[in-house]
Parts: C-alpha cells; sequence; structure tokens
C-alpha cells in the first residue's frame, strides 16, 4: 500500500497549538484518510495515499485543521518514497553514527532565493556545517544541535528562504519511514 506522510510545523510546542495525537488521528479520519498513524507529539502522520499529488493533500489538511481548530497548521506531504529519498541523499553519511546530531529542514519547495543560506560562512561554524538540497537541508552538527551557533543561524535562515519549513532530527525521519513501511 501507498502512502503519504504529513509534517506538521508548530503544534504542541511550548504549550502553543496544542493538538493531541489523539486528536490528530480522529481529525485525520474526520477528513476522510484511513489508515493513520501518528508518531510523536510533534506532528508526523502517515496515511494511506488519498490518490491524489502530496501538494493536494497538503491544502486539504491545512484547511481541515484550521476549520478544527481554530488556528492555522502549516503542513509539508511527502511520499513514503521521497523519505526514503531524503534518508538515501544524506551528504553526511558519517553523521548516522550519531543520529541526534543531523537533522533535516524539509521544505514545501526548492526555494528560488537562496540568499539567506548563501550569506553563512560554513567554515565560521565548523565543525558544523549544511547542505540544501532541493527541498531538503540537512544540518549536522555534531557535538549536538542544542549548543550550535549555526542551528540558530541556518533555523533563522530557513524562516526567509520564503517557503514553508519544518524540521525533523535524524532518527524521527528513520522512523517515519519505517512506519510508512508498515513497522
Amino acid at each position: 500500500m501507498s502512502r503519504q506522510v504529513a509534517l506538521l510545523r508548530g503544534i504542541n510546542v511550548g504549550g502553543h497549538h496544542k493538538f493531541p495525537v489523539a486528536r490528530q488521528r480522529a481529525l485525520m479520519a474526520e477528513l476522510g484518510f484511513q489508515d493513520v498513524t501518528v508518531l510523536l507529539q510533534t506532528g508526523n502522520i502517515v496515511f494511506a495515499d488519498p490518490g491524489v499529488p502530496p501538494e493536494e493533500t497538503a491544502r486539504a489538511l491545512e484547511a481541515g485543521f484550521a476549520a478544527a481548530l481554530g488556528f492555522s497548521v502549516p503542513v509539508l506531504v511527502r511520499t513514503r518514497d521521497e523519505i526514503a529519498a531524503t534518508l538515501a541523499a544524506n551528504p553526511f553519511p558519517e553523521a548516522v553514527a550519531e543520529p541526534k546530531t543531523l537533522h533535516v529542514t524539509f521544505l514545501s519547495e526548492p526555494p528560488a532565493d537562496t540568499a539567506p543560506l548563501d550569506a553563512l560562512d560554513p567554515a565560521g561554524y565548523a565543525p558544523d556545517t549544511f547542505r540544501l538540497l532541493g527541498r531538503d537541508l540537512y544540518l549536522w552538527c555534531p557535538e549536538g544541535v542544542g549548543r550550535s551557533r549555526l542551528a540558530a543561524a541556518v533555523t533563522a535562515a530557513s524562516l526567509k528562504l520564503g517557503v514553508t519549513a519544518t524540521a525533523r532530527n535524524w532518527n524521527t525521519v528513520n522512523k517515519i519511514l519505517a512506519v510508512a513501511d508498515g513497522g
């Protein structure tokens, strides 16, 4: 069975925009989606492919969530195969040994203007580094993301790209794929 994955941005963070897992599951069913699995509290929803392009699914979810919740929830949708491709394209394979040090920021589309990222000089942030590949922005912070000046700079830059962005750590991306594969 083909699967899609909804990546929700900005829910259940610091007590704002509360959208509990049970409500996510119930609302997906109310909106007509089937075989729904919610992974973690941060908005990772795996479900049966509804037979429409991911961008159309994202628009339908955003509208349905806003109507039901009373606040906007930005949603990115990827297919199971797109999630697998993101994992396979990892430009930092050495980071996989410490997956909590590697993050992917999923973008709604490749940014037309990458100037905010281009302005960052990776040499000034070593050993931390990043790479933009299409709609995926990879960030590797070998000493941890929490202490990384580059992580903060990349987050700020990603907000200026003119696209919707939401980040997940490497462990979570792998778990999403495992769920999409039936695990």
